[in-house]
């Protein structure tokens, strides 16, 4: 198993990161929030973007700091939604807390928000 970030995982187009928050479904367990979007994606089956607001983080350097962390919890920890979801999807975190966090609290809670974007899959494909 590799536990990498390459480039074609990483959600960069403005377009499609407006549309994600435009049209996305949202999940959050505190203090990260999920908001994803199903596309149409050939080149990678998840696209992922990570932002922290300036509003709760005034220093760059904290804000860098906070999206290096869930960046590492999504590469270490993205092969549980990987190999259990169907089809592509632009997935955007949002860090809602308004403290410093440490690594296991970011892990932790992803690990919860992952739980939580599964159930929603299976219950998507148990309507259609």
């Amino acid at each position: 198993m590799r536990f990498t970030f390459p480039k074609e995982e990483k959600l960069k187009r403005e377009k499609q990161i407006r549309e994600v928050f435009d049209k996305g479904t949202s999940i959050t367990v505190f203090p990260l929030k999920l908001i994803f979007l199903r596309t149409e994606n050939k080149i990678s089956k998840f696209q992922v973007g990570f932002t922290v607001p300036k509003k709760n983080f005034r220093e760059a350097v904290q804000r860098n700091r906070i999206k290096r962390l869930l960046r590492e919890a999504y590469r270490l920890n993205k092969h549980r939604i990987f190999n259990k979801s169907e089809g592509s999807y632009a997935l955007m975190f949002l860090y809602l807390g308004k403290e410093m966090t440490s690594f296991q609290d970011v892990e932790t809670t992803l690990r919860k928000v992952f739980e939580k974007f599964l159930t929603r899959m299976d219950d998507e494909k148990a309507d259609s």
